[in-house]
This record gives structure tokens, C-alpha cells and sequence, in this order.
């Protein structure tokens, strides 16, 4: 089985150059690596040129148009059997390649997807992300997890497509908000079996700082709205729940101030729900300051997407 990887790049040459150097530590090596630099002011041509002598390497740059027509512009250039995506903040476990390979010569799957981690050489902010973005206590959770709601919908930042998916629907027709799930749905839609690799893990970077994460993830609530237009089925409970926390956040500050007695319950909702939040981060990464950030970031992930979804939710189907 021979490997197309694709990664879409815009302005980020020293992140390039930390996954390429992960993926020449892999334990199968049958594969290519396409770095579409997307209409990027800082070129990394000469760093990616610097991995000729130990990887398949090959770069390209093109028109600044999104993510998503990156990919394609990848696809349309590929040469493997199976196309995998990665987005330029991730590091690769060595044995990432060897696993999916396994996994598919024993399960057939025309799409797949993969859970990401926090590497140990992240920062505390970056674990913090990694983990709000993770937890069972946000709606990150649904992301990777073999228990998600509903069908699996691959996420860009680790996904894999067969030749034959492209060849059939093509690639992404959206480039941004929610182009991979709204992706994920049209492979559904032909009949093609998608699945999570549970062991095909990468370490994912994410946001360096809590205010770039803040605008991700509004971006991402935002994005849901987007895949309701297409597609309305999709648009499931449980992806109110960071507007409903967010309301309820805003309605108990509000009850503080004008209501006390009414404040109490909702005081102590919050304080337990954020003390199970650093309790199972302390847990996992074994660091009181992640703990801490963690209980910030999930506050985060949970309104920003919240107030995301509530803007494009009135502007696009209230308003219309």
C-alpha cells in the first residue's frame, strides 16, 4: 500500500519543518509527501527542499484559495492508493504509517479518521488546549473517540481517503467551515465506509496561546451552522450544548448580580462541573498548572464555539 500525504501550508515554515522531520522516523516508509504551500508570504520551499535526501518529497505552490482547495490541489497531483491528510501543526508517531496500514489490510475502510494527543514537549497552554479540545467534559470529546454520537465524521487534521473516494465525488467543495465533515457526509452519501483508527494518533499543537484558540474555536461554531445549510439532518443536540452552557453562564453571572439567592444553585453547578474538569486534567497530565489551564481552556472551547454557533445561528437561519 502506497501513501499520498497531503499537507495544506499558510505562513507557518518552523511547523512544516517539525512534522516533516517526524515523518522521516517512520517504520514504513512507502510513501510521498505533497506540502501544498498555499499563497503563503513566508515560503518554506527551502525547508522542505532540505528533506529531498530522506523523504519522497515534493513541493508545490499555488494561489492563496483555503485549506480545503489546497488538499485538492494535492489530490489532483497524488500518486498513492490512499491519500492522508495532516494539517502543518502536527507531529507524527513514528509508527502512525505502519499502524493504518495494518488496520486497513484487516478492516476495509474507504475513509478513516484519527484521535489526536498532547505531545510532551508541548507547552502547558498547548496541553491545556489538547486536552479542552479532548475531554469527555466538553463537547471535544465527540472528537476521535470510539464512542461518538452519531456517524464518525474524520477530521482534517488526521484523515485518510482512498484513491477510489477521490476518483468517484472528488475532493472538498467547501474550503473552509466544516469542509472535512461536510466531506465526511458526502462519502457517507455514495455508499463508502468510513471508520476511526483508534490507534493512528497524531499530536496535535493546535494554538500556541488561549486568545488564537479563542478565535478557532468560534470559528468552529460558526462552521456547524455552515454544515446545517448543507446538510440539516447533521445538525444534532448535542451540538447546542456550548450555547446552552454559554447562556446559562451569562444568565447565573446576571442572577449574581440582580438575584443572589437564584445564583446560589447555579454557582454550584459551575463550580463542580469546573472541578471535575481539573480534577480528571490533574489526572492525566499529572501538572497542576495544565490542571488550571485546563479548567480556562474548556471555559473557552465551550463558549467560544457557543457564541459562534448562537451569531451564525441568528444571522444565517433567524435572519436568513
Amino acid at each position: 500500500m502506497f501513501f499520498s500525504i497531503i499537507i495544506p501550508l499558510y505562513n507557518r515554515p518552523q511547523e512544516i519543518d517539525e512534522l516533516l522531520a517526524t515523518l522521516c522516523l517512520q517504520t514504513y516508509m512507502q510513501f510521498e509527501v505533497l506540502v501544498i504551500e498555499d499563497g503563503s508570504v513566508q515560503s518554506a520551499k527551502d525547508i522542505v527542499n532540505g528533506y529531498t535526501d530522506r523523504l519522497d518529497i515534493h513541493y508545490f505552490y499555488k494561489e492563496n484559495a483555503g485549506q480545503g482547495f489546497a488538499r485538492n490541489y494535492g489530490f489532483e497531483r497524488a500518486k498513492g492508493d490512499y491519500f492522508v491528510i495532516f494539517d502543518s501543526d502536527c507531529l507524527i508517531p513514528e509508527d502512525y504509517l505502519e499502524t493504518v496500514k495494518d488496520y486497513l489490510y484487516d478492516h476495509h475502510l474507504d475513509a478513516y479518521g484519527g484521535p489526536d494527543a498532547a505531545h510532551h514537549s508541548f507547552t502547558p497552554v498547548q496541553k491545556a488546549i489538547s486536552y479542552g479540545m479532548t475531554s469527555p467534559f466538553t463537547t471535544g470529546g465527540i472528537r476521535g473517540n470510539k464512542n461518538h454520537v452519531g456517524q464518525f465524521h474524520p477530521r482534517s487534521f488526521n484523515m485518510g481517503v482512498s484513491r477510489e473516494v477521490w476518483e468517484k465525488i472528488g475532493g472538498f467543495i467547501l474550503t473552509r467551515l466544516g469542509e472535512d465533515i461536510e466531506y465526511s457526509i458526502r462519502i457517507h452519501e455514495n455508499g463508502f465506509k468510513i471508520g476511526l483508527i483508534p490507534g493512528a494518533k497524531v499530536f496535535h499543537k493546535r494554538r500556541t496561546s488561549l486568545l488564537q484558540f479563542y478565535k478557532q474555536i468560534h470559528f468552529f461554531g460558526r462552521a456547524r451552522i455552515n454544515i446545517y445549510k448543507h446538510f440539516p439532518a447533521e445538525l444534532k443536540l448535542v451540538h447546542f450544548f456550548p450555547a446552552v452552557f454559554t447562556i446559562a453562564f451569562i444568565v447565573n453571572i446576571l442572577c449574581n448580580v440582580f438575584c443572589k439567592p437564584l445564583a446560589y444553585l447555579g454557582n454550584t453547578v459551575f463550580v463542580v462541573y469546573f472541578m471535575l474538569i481539573f480534577f480528571h486534567s490533574l489526572t492525566i497530565n499529572k501538572s497542576l498548572k495544565v490542571a488550571l489551564l485546563s479548567i480556562i481552556s474548556s471555559f473557552i472551547q465551550l463558549t467560544a464555539y457557543g457564541l459562534g454557533f448562537v451569531q451564525d445561528f441568528i444571522k444565517r437561519i433567524v435572519l436568513k
